[in-house]
């Protein structure tokens, strides 16, 4: 199957442009590897070998994406968050640790972490939700990413009501964290959160205010009513 690896990368480089990849670094502040190559086409890419790829055995696909991720490109790791939402009806229990080995091995910016975190993570979690206190652990880690992941795979079924206690465990196991890209991620749960459990969410950010970052905060109320955000961001003078 390592043509097929060879064929992605070939379309890939031909696809690249450096307007694009320009433009695109300006959105991180790490350093990042790219081709060049708008996401919409990265995903038609990824389709479009899928089709030679599903039959295959759910190794020989984690092998491939593994390939995939050693590359460092950003586009590459599209590719890979692309894949592995389909093979959901396939996961096992022990799927779990391949993925935290690529979140801590391989990822190594916000974009690649989210995109691969938001569904395949999300929809392991959906189906052994028994295994969510792993992503408890995870706000323990010394990768910046890990901690992320802990938050951002909770995005999807947070967004529709789920795992409400979960959420704001790992909120807390996050709360003063001092890394903006973790700050960002569990805010944006809490936010998600919020569509289902308004009332809860602001509780919670009542609660937690005086510890919680500005940046998580912010975060957080998005999607509040005006006065709702007016009241969690007003200061406290005592």
């Amino acid at each position: 199957m390592d043509d097929i690896i060879n064929k992605i990368k070939e379309e890939l480089r031909h696809s690249a442009d450096p307007a694009i990849r320009k433009s695109v670094r300006r959105f991180f502040k790490e350093e990042i590897e790219c081709y060049g190559i708008k996401t919409a086409a990265v995903i038609a890419i990824a389709k479009k070998y899928w089709k030679d790829v599903k039959s295959q055995d759910k190794g020989e696909i984690f092998s491939l994406c593994e390939k995939l991720y050693r590359s460092g490109y950003m586009e590459e790791a599209f590719v890979v968050s692309a894949w592995v939402p389909k093979l959901a009806d396939r996961f096992e229990r022990e799927d779990l640790a391949v993925f935290r080995l690529w979140i801590d091995s391989y990822i190594t910016n916000w974009a690649a972490c989210d995109g691969f975190c938001n569904h395949a993570v999300g929809d392991f979690i959906e189906k052994f939700p028994e295994c969510i206190d792993e992503l408890k652990r995870w706000t323990r880690s010394k990768n910046r990413w890990m901690r992320r992941a802990a938050a951002v795979s909770l995005i999807v079924p947070a967004k529709r009501g789920m795992f409400l206690g979960d959420v704001f465990e790992i909120a807390d196991l996050l709360l003063t964290d001092n890394d903006d890209k973790v700050q960002k991620g569990y805010g944006w749960l809490l936010k998600e959160a919020s569509r289902k459990h308004e009332k809860e969410v602001f509780d919670y950010v009542m609660r937690n205010k005086k510890a919680m970052p500005r940046t998580a905060l912010r975060y957080a109320i998005e999607l509040m009513p005006k006065d709702m955000k007016a009241e969690a961001m007003k200061k406290d003078w005592k």
